[in-house]
């Protein structure tokens, strides 16, 4: 059995679903089903006998330690974080607790419970660190893209808690001598993504007829992922990794922020017209955020060469998959656009959203 922390949010869920559409072997899924994590992603695969699941906090140490052994896992694979940028920017201490001190948690239990195996058992644990590639900092347009060795220069609260928690996770690997592996991710997109993200929010605005806000020139570049290509990476470098690397996984797809908006207008515009005009008629700039990052590029040589990982999908076939995924489940996007989603609109950008839309 294998543990996935953090399953049922967006890329823990999509991992889940394609671990057990590719593998016998079951997994238990740890998470404290927070706003972002939705047990609604899991309902395909709850009554599946190789999956199961329980309901925990990280950074619970008795919460961990009781779940790791109940499952006796060969593997831990780390998603668990806040992951969002803004909500860094208005409560940064929630992000050291999750992504700092939970996963020190866990490296500290996962290493009491690794001394307990069979040898056999502590030659083969694997405790992957999914992470980001916002811990290198920003890029200028003539740059070359990160690569594992670029240093970290962390620009927002979240990307400074994730290299923190990075650091802690390289440190008990040669320290302690925990089997740690280390990935950093592009931006990912497809199905299953919280609407606080741009290409959700956009799709989930302009069905709504709502403004489409787009920060400052709209000029930012990422390279942009599709969840499936990054699960397909993340068994790989499970299962084949070198214990102690760190692979970078993205999707060689850099796009301006504005390029990317235009498209999901194109695309709707055709699946979901407008009445009048183009939904790209309502794009507007707002504010740019504080200290955001110009430029992420990932040089993903690394994993081709060792691993043999190429992504599949471009931004073209993939988006216009998350596109078709987004309109054929309504029922979720209704279902997650409530309650807690809501009230966080509010609070970070002010009551009245037919007048004030939230920034992407």
């Amino acid at each position: 059995m294998i543990v996935i922390t953090g399953g049922a949010g967006f890329i823990g869920s999509n991992f889940v679903h394609h671990w057990l559409s590719e593998r016998d072997e079951p997994l238990l899924v740890f998470d404290a089903l927070t706003y972002a994590g939705n047990l609604e992603n899991l309902a395909s695969v709850a009554s599946d006998p190789r999956f199961s699941f329980i309901r925990g906090d990280i950074t619970d140490r008795d919460a961990v330690e009781r779940m790791l052994g109940q499952a006796r896992p060969r593997a831990l694979v780390h998603f668990a974080a806040e992951s969002h940028v803004d909500r860094s920017i208005r409560g940064p201490q929630a992000f050291l607790k999750t992504n700092v001190e939970g996963t020190f948690v866990l490296l500290e239990a996962v290493r009491s419970y690794r001394a307990q195996c069979e040898p056999r058992g502590r030659g083969t644990f694997r405790f992957l660190q999914v992470s980001t590639d916002e811990v290198y900092g920003t890029l200028g347009p003539s740059d070359p893209p990160f690569t594992e060795t670029t240093p970290f220069a962390p620009n927002s609260p979240y990307a400074a808690s994730k290299a923190a928690s990075d650091l802690w996770a390289r440190a008990y690997a040669q320290t302690y001598g925990l089997p740690v592996l280390i990935s950093h991710c592009s931006n990912n997109y497809g199905p299953y993504q919280f609407p606080e993200k741009l290409i959700p929010l956009m799709i989930h605005h302009a069905l709504e007829n709502r403004p489409l806000p787009l920060y400052g020139d709209g000029s930012q570049i990422r390279d942009w992922l599709h969840v499936a290509d990054h699960c397909r990476a993340l068994v790989e470098i499970l299962e084949r990794g070198r214990v102690g690397e760190t692979y970078n996984v993205g999707g060689r797809n850099e796009l301006t922020n504005r390029e990317v908006v235009d498209t999901v207008c194109r695309l709707l515009d055709r699946l979901r017209p407008r009445p009048r005009g183009s939904h790209a008629d309502g794009i507007v700039e707002v504010p740019d955020r504080p200290g955001h990052d110009r430029r992420y590029a990932i040089n993903t040589t690394k994993i081709e060469r060792e691993l043999g990982w190429m992504p599949r999908e471009t931004f073209a076939s993939g988006i216009e998959k998350t596109l078709a995924w987004y309109l054929g489940h309504p029922d979720w996007v209704r279902n997650v656009t409530t309650g807690a989603y809501r009230e966080w609109l509010d609070l970070h950008y002010g009551t009245d959203r037919s007048e004030r839309p939230a920034p992407a």
